[in-house]
């Protein structure tokens, strides 16, 4: 058998490539790579999306704590944790079964919405639809809510899987935070000052479509919670933690709650009831959203309300819920940079036209 050519052979074999051509195929492979990944991981990446905003969010705490009153790292990162599930994981396990077996009532009883119907009917004196048609209505939803509560079920675990992952990558961004820090700083192609002003984005923009969309969240779910007290209806504690919920989605949110509220008092003879309802869901609650969004966004992150719109718009359409962070945090991010890319270019275009100045007999200045 030949032998195999000694090492020092390999080291003098020419290379097809150029030093440019090799940089610009490792870039290449970098991003392949990268892609493969993203798509691989997909339908995690909410999972990672979610540990960042929480990092951001409680980075502050993290850094009284540990870096000023010199707590232990593991058992803080272990309390913001366990903050995290009692804050945001179980309220929202609750209320999702809580919502669930209502649905369950909903689909084994249709004839409770026939008769709302029609007392409404009755109290209005129009004609909403055909008994027929409403019960056809009612069995295709019962059938369709029937499907998604089949879905939800069978989706359990995936739920599980992304609310462990997130609740292990924010335990490494915490515990290696220096690193993970140092690694940005490292390989994001961006200058210092381009990475500071990106930091400060997230911050702003976390701030105000986190902590104050959440205060927004609080302000209507109690008042929509107060008000269906004073008009009456059941249960109003339950349907205001809902409202609270309801409160993230943009130009749908309370009215979810109220609207069929003042519409249930109605259509059991409470009609100053219903009517106090409407006045107090288009003239307080509604308005209020508008004015503590927009004020909040100014204040907490000086974010412009049409970036938060346009923002929330595309996060929902992509990332889902999370998306209402991550959205505008995205719109923030393009304007930063296209604001870098302009300012980059215009210090290039000086320095050329320094260089060439100087070139020229005299060194005239331009």
């Amino acid at each position: 058998m030949p032998r195999p050519p000694a090492p020092d052979i390999f080291s003098a074999i020419e290379n097809i490539y150029t030093p440019r051509q090799r940089h610009v195929l490792l870039i290449a492979s970098i991003l392949g790579l990268a892609g493969l990944m993203l798509f691989g991981l997909a339908q995690y990446l909410t999972a990672f999306l979610a540990a960042g905003i929480l990092f951001v969010v409680f980075r502050p705490l993290w850094v009284a704590l540990v870096h000023r009153r010199r707590w232990n790292r593991q058992l803080v990162t272990i309390g913001i944790l366990v903050l995290t599930v009692v804050v945001l994981v179980i309220p929202f396990y609750a209320l999702s079964s809580m919502l669930i077996n209502r649905l369950i009532v909903f689909v084994q009883n249709p004839d409770q919405v026939l008769d709302v119907l029609h007392r409404v009917e009755q109290a209005t004196g129009v004609k909403l639809t055909e008994q027929q048609n409403a019960r056809e209505l009612l069995q295709q939803s019962a059938g369709q809510v029937s499907r998604w509560l089949t879905t939800l079920a069978s989706s359990a675990l995936n739920v599980v899987l992304v609310v462990g992952l997130m609740l292990f990558t924010l335990y490494y961004l915490f515990m290696q935070e220096t690193y993970f820090l140092i690694g940005l700083r490292r390989y994001l192609p961006f200058r210092a000052e381009t990475m500071d002003e990106l930091g400060e984005s997230l911050k702003n923009t976390v701030q105000a479509n986190v902590l104050g969309q959440a205060l927004v969240a609080l302000v209507q779910g109690t008042l929509t919670g107060l008000t269906l007290w004073i008009g009456g209806v059941p249960d109003p504690l339950f349907w205001g933690v809902v409202a609270v919920f309801m409160a993230f989605i943009p130009m749908l949110g309370t009215p979810l709650v109220w609207g069929p509220a003042a519409l249930y008092q109605f259509a059991h003879g409470e009609k100053a009831a219903a009517i106090g309802i409407l006045a107090a869901g288009l003239i307080v609650i509604i308005n209020i959203d508008n004015v503590l969004r927009i004020f909040l966004a100014k204040r907490m992150g000086d974010i412009h309300p049409l970036v938060t719109l346009i923002g929330l718009v595309l996060g929902l359409e992509i990332f889902g819920i999370i998306g209402l962070v991550v959205g505008p945090l995205l719109v923030s991010y393009f304007l930063v940079l296209m604001e870098v890319f302009r300012r980059e270019n215009r210090a290039a275009r000086v320095a050329a036209a320094a260089r060439e100045a100087e070139g020229k007999p005299g060194g005239g200045a331009v």
